[in-house]
């Protein structure tokens, strides 16, 4: 397996909790990476041939001195990087752009995310005021805005998000506090991973334990227990207990082969995918991990 980016979740806490997020972000979430970790981290992606490195979360910005150091280090090994944050800490757009005044000249991009989900509108003061501050700084910016449930539907019946967003990915706490709202469909539908290339994925990410996710919460290895490139040479999709079955027939493989009860209908293979691997998380508990990914944490 060849990659060519890897995206850094700094730290699973957040200043929201947002219904939509896949990682369960929260500001009562724990795990976070020290500064001495990520600089062994960026060593590994180097040595493995990573080009692109992103740092996230959760919000990466409430550990900001690590952040600015950290994109300072991958900056000066030649990476190319970016942050994706909800910019909760630009309160106007003199005070954003002195937050973004030591990223100036080291990021290839600054992505905000803003939806409803988020804020009381798809583009929040503080975003605009992302928007202003890295403008006057030359910072390239994109966004990230998820549509709603209902609009995530009308995609699926006519290809395409009138908005222009992304549709929702029923896994994590989406499954617990948007699926009401979705359109279901027949679980033998899922007959495939529409998301992810599982053999050569391009980019994974990296969680504060040290865990690499070819799909958030589904695990090819840890960084803190064996070298990223060896991680990567050594990786088989096809004889990967989860993986392998999703590259033969989706999700609904997951629950025929391993006999999981199951319900007739599902919003998404997220949704059915995600549910299946929670059923399965006691069987595979170093691949289906950690339990910040399910929601279980005490």
């Amino acid at each position: 397996m060849k990659l060519t980016g890897l995206h850094i979740l700094l730290t699973y806490q957040c200043t929201y909790e947002c219904d939509h997020c896949f990682v369960w972000g929260s500001p009562w979430q724990t795990g976070t990476l020290t500064y001495g970790q990520i600089e062994q981290v960026l060593g590994q992606a180097k040595e493995a041939g990573v080009a692109s490195i992103y740092f996230e979360g959760g919000e990466p910005f409430l550990y900001y001195a690590v952040l600015v150091k950290a994109v300072h280090k991958a900056a000066e090994m030649g990476f190319s990087v970016g942050i994706v944050t909800n910019a909760y800490w630009a309160n106007t757009a003199d005070d954003a752009e002195e937050w973004l005044k030591p990223f100036a000249g080291r990021l290839a991009d600054l992505t905000i995310s803003s939806d409803l989900f988020h804020n009381d509108e798809l583009m929040s003061r503080n975003a605009r005021n992302v928007d202003e501050a890295a403008r006057r700084l030359n910072i390239p910016l994109g966004i990230i805005s998820v549509c709603q449930p209902e609009e995530t539907d009308a995609a699926l019946s006519h290809g395409t998000i009138e908005s222009g967003g992304s549709a929702v990915m029923y896994r994590g706490r989406a499954v617990e506090k948007l699926v009401s709202r979705a359109a279901s469909h027949p679980w033998e539908e899922f007959d495939s991973c529409p998301h992810e290339d599982l053999r050569e994925p391009g980019r994974v990410h990296l969680d504060p334990l040290g865990n690499l996710h070819i799909c958030q919460g589904l695990v090819i290895g840890n960084l803190f227990e064996k070298p990223l490139k060896q991680i990567c040479d050594e990786y088989d999709a096809d004889v990967h207990p989860i993986c392998g079955l999703l590259l033969v027939g989706g999700p609904a493989a997951l629950v025929t082969e391993y006999n999981l009860e199951h319900a007739s209908h599902y919003a998404d293979a997220c949704h059915l995918c995600y549910e299946a691997r929670t059923t399965l998380r006691a069987r595979f508990p170093a691949i289906l991990a950690p339990d910040q990914m399910y929601g279980t944490m005490e």
